[in-house]
């Protein structure tokens, strides 16, 4: 593919109008060749029958307008002057629709505007947003396609791109045709124009070149050298006096800013395999914290979402081994998951619901329920069965909703039907945003009834308690601390502590004997590590971690590309890169792989609401952790690196950051990820022993004792009676 030098967007001439498929295939070097303008694409819009995003909402609301009122004019406003204000607003958003249409526009050669102008202000218009769908491959096609058929110039750059399609999966996406791969919002671009021109640069970018990419915009190729970055991502990076949700609204409508999740934006987003693991092992742990060692059988979690990373929730429960039921509105998630065999049921009614809980906890079944309607109307049906026999059927509790996105669909309303909600959240926002927080407002009140009857309920980063707070619910204590922990503090935070978190690796030959090798090669390091005298609580991890990987096959956890997560270790993830490493180079696996993780990790995001929430010291809220660990990993010579505003608490309330890292069979592929990972993972360990905790301290002592170069700054315990005395 040649480089199209001169055209500011990288666009070409001479393509042809539609993306050619070859016997059920897209045309990767069509795909590959930039932006097609003579001729221009057929128009096109979504596709019917498939899921797709909710119409975003940009207008200036009527409170808004009376802020802007009164901040110009005072509360004492005559009616002429707040006519004139009136105009101003009305301006303002025909300047702002102005805007979006003109950003929109400046990816094309000016003898495409006066064709293309309307048909965006149309979409901008009808959807909230210019997804620029004339330009969207056919999506029925779009998968992880083999390594090897990527036309490129490097290695990184090919499968960069087997990454970036996984995300667009209609197998793995949520809404696949406005590139929103999880989470509601949660883009891989804005449009499908930066879908194009990424995918042309990925294919040209030579090994002394780096990709910037900003929110979305392939900005371009920059001279760069071979141990850079191949590419650098950032996602809605913002002005911290700026950084509000009316404010994203807007600058994601003009198409300067998006909300990249954690690992959509990062092109990392495996499907719900990529949560199955940390959410079986909180499970698990939660019900042995509350109801007892080899306990979980027979025994109910309730919870909601299967619609992007939740979908994980109803996998994970069989794991564990008990019986879930998980609410979702959408019939479309949830067929999606049953026909992925990620539940075993779908049931419509509440009363039908509860007799099928309490006959499977009778006899003591391993099940996934998917009840289809609104989680709210279930937690007030099993209030009322408790109200009703005395008996409470639930012992566990948590809600993976989208809260973080609560007013344009990542929370429905009980009082709407899904069709109700889709529709006013574009048409009546304020009213909408009213129903939200009465719905959270039930919620909670069903959810304390339910705990002060003996079930166990915690917040699972995605916002509930927050959202819930600042609708008014009871969910606060006398000192302001919420009255449910988080997962983070209730099991996950020493898990990250002594350096665990969620490690992924995607095959890029796309084989499912390449993943079955790698699973035995993780295994064989486990087993390795448990003969070397670690701590109690290592051992606990490891033993888990091995019973994970060994099942990890008969599972059935793949969808979408050849991958697998595991929560590791600093030493585990250092001796797993580097053995898959050495497979590639001797021809055991066939094709490079691509190491990554979540965003969700030891030291990848900063989140006083989630993966920062059990650090004690003050510094929760403080972001310097996700930052160094983004530039530390493109130092140290990570293949591409991200850093996003955003995640699964929502814009604003955290900083979060990733990498992907290729294994190619080279030396300099293998000595790079370990040196790499070593830091990627122990700058998070030793943040964490910094605020003092303990099980931090000890795996931070034991990586400095055994690996060359560390020289730490130590925590000192200070004596608390000098404290309290002073």
């Amino acid at each position: 593919v040649s480089t199209q030098s001169g055209h500011s967007a990288g666009e070409t001439e001479t393509l042809p109008s539609v993306v050619i498929s070859r016997a059920g295939r897209l045309d990767l070097v069509e795909l590959c060749s930039g932006i097609p303008v003579s001729p221009l694409p057929s128009p096109r819009t979504r596709t019917p029958g498939i899921a797709h995003a909710p119409v975003r909402n940009h207008n200036l609301t009527p409170d808004e307008r009376f802020v802007i009122k009164k901040d110009i004019f005072g509360s004492k406003c005559s009616f002429q002057k707040y006519k004139l204000i009136l105009s101003k607003v009305t301006l303002l958003k025909v300047l702002f629709r102005r805007q979006a249409i003109r950003n929109a526009l400046r990816y094309f050669p000016k003898h495409c505007h006066a064709e293309l102008a309307p048909e965006l202000a149309k979409e901008l218009d009808d959807f909230g947003h210019i997804y620029m769908y004339r330009f969207m491959p056919d999506t029925s096609l779009m998968r992880a396609y083999p390594f090897g058929e990527y036309r490129s110039r490097t290695t990184a750059g090919a499968a960069i791109m087997h990454m970036i399609m996984n995300n667009l999966d209609r197998a793995v996406a949520q809404f696949p045709e406005e590139l929103v791969t999880y989470g509601g919002n949660g883009q891989v671009f804005s449009n499908w124009v930066q879908f194009r021109l990424a995918m042309h640069y990925l294919s040209i970018m030579t090994e002394e070149q780096t990709l910037s990419m900003m929110s979305g915009h392939p900005a371009g190729l920059f001279p760069s050298h071979r141990g850079a970055p191949r590419v650098v991502i950032t996602n809605g990076m913002m002005i911290p006096n700026y950084c509000s949700r009316e404010m994203y609204d807007k600058l994601f409508a003009m198409g300067c800013t998006m909300y990249g999740q954690m690992t959509a934006g990062s092109y990392c987003y495996i499907g719900p395999q990529g949560i199955v693991h940390g959410t079986t092992i909180t499970v698990m742990n939660a019900g042995r914290k509350f109801l007892g060692p080899n306990n979980i059988t027979g025994k109910v979690y309730v919870t909601a979402g299967l619609g992007g990373m939740s979908g994980a929730q109803g996998k994970a429960v069989v794991i564990a081994g008990c019986i879930g039921v998980i609410a979702e509105v959408s019939r479309e998630a949830l067929e999606k998951r049953y026909q992925q065999g990620w539940i075993h049921e779908i049931i419509d009614e509440v009363e039908a619901c509860v007799a099928r809980v309490i006959a499977a906890r009778k006899a003591k079944e391993i099940l996934s329920i998917g009840f289809h309607g609104n989680v709210v109307a279930l937690w007030e049906g099993l209030v009322c069965h408790t109200k009703k026999t005395g008996e409470n059927i639930v012992e566990l509790g948590s809600d993976q909703t989208s809260l973080h996105n609560p007013f344009n669909g990542g929370y429905y309303p009980v009082q709407l039907t899904f069709e109700e909600a889709n529709k006013m959240m574009g048409e009546d926002p304020t009213r909408f945003k009213e129903l939200v927080q009465e719905s959270l407002r039930r919620h909670v009140e069903a959810v304390n009834y339910l705990v002060t009857k003996g079930m166990h309920f915690w917040d699972y980063g995605n916002a509930f308690l927050l959202e819930a707070s600042r609708a008014g619910a009871s969910v606060k204590k006398e000192d302001g601390t919420f009255i449910y922990p988080s997962y983070v503090q209730m099991t996950v935070g020493d898990v990250f502590s002594l350096g665990f978190g969620p490690f992924r690796w995607v095959c890029t030959s796309g084989d499912p004997e390449d993943l079955r090798k790698t699973d035995e090669i993780a295994a064989e390091v486990i087993r390795e590590q448990l003969q070397e005298n670690p701590t109690p609580e290592e051992v606990n991890n490891l033993q888990d971690n091995l019973t994970w990987i060994e099942q990890a096959g008969a599972n059935k956890m793949v969808v979408g590309s050849q991958a697998r997560i595991l929560y590791s270790n600093q030493a585990g993830r250092t001796r797993i890169a580097k053995a898959f490493n050495d497979a590639i180079a001797q021809g055991v696996i066939s094709a490079p792989i691509v190491l990554s993780r979540d965003h969700h990790d030891v030291s990848g995001t900063d989140s006083p609401y989630r993966e920062t929430s059990n650090i004690t010291d003050g510094s929760m809220w403080c972001a310097d952790m996700a930052i160094q660990n983004v530039i530390g990993d493109a130092s140290r010579g990570a293949t591409y690196v991200s850093i996003h505003n955003g995640g699964g608490v929502g814009w604003g309330e955290v900083i979060n950051g990733g990498f992907g890292m290729v294994l190619d069979g080279s030396v300099e592929a293998g000595d790079t990820a370990v040196r790499m990972l070593h830091w990627d993972v122990s700058n998070g360990v030793s943040r964490r022993a910094w605020s003092g905790h303990p099980l931090a301290n000890s795996a931070i002592s034991a990586t400095s004792s055994t690996v060359p170069g560390y020289n730490l700054t130590r925590y000192n315990d200070t004596d608390e009676e000098l404290i309290n005395q002073i």
